[in-house]
């Protein structure tokens, strides 16, 4: 499996690609939106590599799958939905201008999926090569998760295509991250009347507020972050419901199950109030263990390029935690994923593409030696 067509790898045809995919909206749970995107990668994947590819039609939108044949040795994964809502292109079309190209999900991660696709393009031979485009991992990857550890497993070796690191650097290690909401149940009461016979859910809140905030080990990599609280209706009347959203990342297993178990031990703290607490690190950690070969390998084509540990997930969390090694943030260079400033560097594109096809040809040849 050699690049002999590298100087296939064309830019103008890769942007082309790109705004054909960013011209599909795909906010995360709009499934008729969905369905239309995953159609857009499927044809962009069968124009590009020939083949035909897969609809997964699944609870959270259409999931797309190709296959190169031949025994499975390498798992290229990404996702084509974004955090936009519909609309938001009218308000941001794609363009290129000044080096960047810009527009809803360039970055995060449609860009990542242009250069995966031009990469493998410029090999002469495909067996081996899975490729999985999820279309919920952004809402947490509940209906593609079985699949991807599947895949992974039986690939042996996973390229995860999210935007690459500040600088352009490759992501060996991630946090591992959920989300917490944490319910409380007071009482109402007349604030002015009778404030003794209520339950405040506010005051509740605030003391767990701060016991949860307490929870934070940023020495260990561990950060829990209250990040959104509703509560109370009207300016007289004691609050009789609170609920509070915990952002939690961390680094290692250990402070997985510390943190897990420090919410379900939360317990109230005035007489009467009630505390339900629902979720969990969802994704696991990713070691920097698990990266260390396909990193090496990357080291050997691209000299010089870096290594970075960063505290975002991604589905390289579920494939890594299996012990299968994944190497992640392969996708586009440039930033302002999820913000309205979101970039990619166009002048990387051909670079990062040749990367792809550089490790894919690496991890098919290993494991024929």
């Amino acid at each position: 499996m050699d690049m002999h067509h590298s100087n296939k790898i064309n830019t103008e045809e890769m942007l082309a690609d790109l705004r054909q995919l960013v011209e599909v909206e795909s906010p995360s749970r709009d499934l008729a939106a969905l369905e239309e995107s995953a159609k857009a990668v499927a044809e962009v994947l069968e124009r590009r590599l020939g083949g035909s590819a897969v609809l997964l039609p699944g609870e959270a939108g259409t999931h797309v799958r190709w296959s190169g044949g031949g025994t499975p040795q390498v798992l290229v994964l990404g996702h084509h939905d974004t955090v936009f809502p519909k609309g938001t292109l009218a308000m941001r079309p794609f363009r290129v201008a000044d080096g960047h190209a810009t527009g809803p999900g360039v970055f995060d991660m449609l860009g990542g999926l242009v250069q995966a696709v031009h990469g493998l393009a410029a090999l002469d031979d495909l067996s081996g090569v899975e490729i999985l485009v999820t279309a919920d991992e952004e809402v947490g990857s509940g209906t593609s998760r079985a699949l991807i550890e599947e895949l992974a497993q039986e690939c042996g070796a996973v390229l995860v295509f999210e935007g690459a690191a500040e600088g352009g650097g490759l992501k060996i290690s991630r946090k591992g991250c959920g989300t917490f909401r944490v319910s409380i149940e007071g009482r109402a009461a007349h604030a002015g009347l009778e404030p003794a016979a209520g339950v405040n859910a506010l005051v509740e809140a605030a003391h767990q507020v701060l016991a949860i905030a307490a929870l934070s080990q940023p020495e260990m990599g561990t950060t829990v972050t209250p990040t959104v609280a509703v509560v109370g209706n009207s300016d007289n009347v004691v609050p009789a419901e609170a609920t509070v959203l915990v952002d939690v990342r961390v680094e290692s297993s250990v402070e997985k199950d510390r943190v897990e178990a420090a919410f379900t031990a939360l317990t109230p703290y005035l007489p009467g109030a009630r505390i339900k607490v629902q979720g969990t690190v969802g994704r696991p950690p990713m070691p920097e263990t698990a990266a260390a070969e396909l990193f090496a390998m990357a080291q050997q084509l691209q000299p010089g390029i870096e290594g970075k540990a960063v505290g975002g997930g991604s589905d390289g969390n579920f494939t890594a935690a299996l012990g299968v090694p994944t190497l992640d943030g392969l996708g586009a260079v440039g930033g302002g994923a999820h913000a309205e400033h979101e970039y990619l560097v166009v002048n990387a594109m051909a670079e990062r593409a040749r990367l792809v096809g550089g490790l894919v040809a690496s991890i098919c040849h290993a494991c024929q030696d």
